[in-house]
């Protein structure tokens, strides 16, 4: 990668270290090996966000492996970390962002892995190894990263869009859309009201709460994954959305524009994991060697429109990719990731929340 672009990552999730149910899965066998990992069989239970991979893949290591993807989405990471403490569904791979996994290795709700079966993890990028968020290595493998931003539509939008006001301004009621967990959300009011994403301050949080319910006249929803749709089909005006799906959206609608907000934004990783529970470690880690090959790693990234953490797939992408401002950004000041917070504060989040979408 840009090393001066993929070294700040490092540097930021450093400094932020400081501060359904489905069927019963299959067997797993270690006798015999195979293209440089254990021979497994069974199914894989695969629980990734919407809109977040080329889904041929799985057919494809299906085909080459006879492991079947059983494959299904959440919207953010309070719904895949809700899901799973409810325990109705067990599954073999997740794909959680940094402060999530945090949370999940203090809580004791993640596997360690097994680095003989992921021989791949060659391929991820030395500087987003031992991340704060899982400092020894031992739960995670990156997937992706990205930033956070505001799409727009500039055939409706008269001013220039360059900060999170945007999205609290009356001119565009009924037309904004804002993200459904309290995470982003209240992320983009501290960001506003100058404070820091990770804030412990519960006098920040609550008027960061009281600014969003002078916003919430203003928003035509609160949705995640809709996002991607109501602003690509001209529904809403403006909205907070990932710059990688933002990418893919701006090649459908011309008309669609994308910026990073002047108060600073968030900048996340995020990561494979085996959750404990998990039936077919092996065939998990099956998984994640392969979705970490430059086959599969290039076939994914070009889809979803996200930034790679392989070395090889980054290497190999044309310099317009790589320059286009977006995906690999050259000036993250003001990028911000997401910690795992004090128990007390994340209580206060959801009862925010609550209060809020009554």
């Amino acid at each position: 990668m840009k090393k001066n672009v993929i070294i700040l990552i490092a540097a930021l999730l450093l400094l932020a270290g400081c501060q359904s149910a489905t069927p019963a899965q299959g067997t797993q066998t270690d006798n015999a090996q195979s293209g440089g990992g254990t021979q497994v069989s069974g199914d894989v239970y695969v629980f990734n966000w919407g809109e977040y991979m080329d889904e041929e893949l799985n057919n494809a290591f299906g085909e080459a492996t006879g492991i079947q993807v059983h494959y299904s989405t959440y919207q953010n990471n309070e719904m895949l970390y809700s899901t799973l403490m409810g325990g109705g569904s067990n599954y073999d791979v997740i794909i959680p962002s940094d402060y999530m996994i945090s949370r999940m290795i203090e809580e004791d709700m993640l596997l360690t892995l097994d680095f003989a079966n992921i021989p791949n993890f060659a391929n991820i990028d030395a500087d987003l190894k031992n991340p704060a968020y899982d400092p020894e290595n031992l739960y995670s493998v990156p997937y992706a990263w990205g930033t956070v931003g505001i799409i727009y539509d500039t055939a409706r939008v008269s001013e220039p869009v360059d900060s999170w006001g945007a999205l609290f301004d009356e001119r565009y009621s009924g037309e904004i859309l804002m993200f459904d967990n309290p995470r982003d959300a209240f992320g983009i009011a501290l960001k506003l009201l100058g404070h820091s994403f990770n804030t412990t301050n519960e006098a920040e949080l609550r008027g960061a709460y009281d600014l969003m319910v002078t916003q919430k006249p203003l928003v035509q929803g609160y949705v995640m994954d809709q996002i991607f749709d109501k602003m690509e089909n001209g529904e809403a005006i403006l909205a907070p959305y990932y710059a990688g799906d933002a990418i893919t959206m701006m090649e459908t609608n011309e008309d669609l524009a994308f910026v990073f907000p002047k108060e600073g934004t968030n900048i996340f990783v995020d990561a494979f994991c085996i959750p404990k529970g998990a039936a077919n470690k092996t065939a998990a880690e099956k998984y994640i060697d392969y979705m970490c090959s430059y086959e599969a790693g290039l076939a994914n990234i070009d889809f979803t429109g996200y930034s790679t953490p392989l070395i090889d797939v980054y290497e190999s992408l044309d310099d317009e990719v790589k320059n286009d401002g977006i995906s690999y950004p050259e000036d993250m000041t003001g990028f911000e990731t997401f910690t795992n917070l004090p128990g007390w504060v994340n209580d206060l989040y959801a009862e925010l929340w609550t209060d809020l979408r009554k």
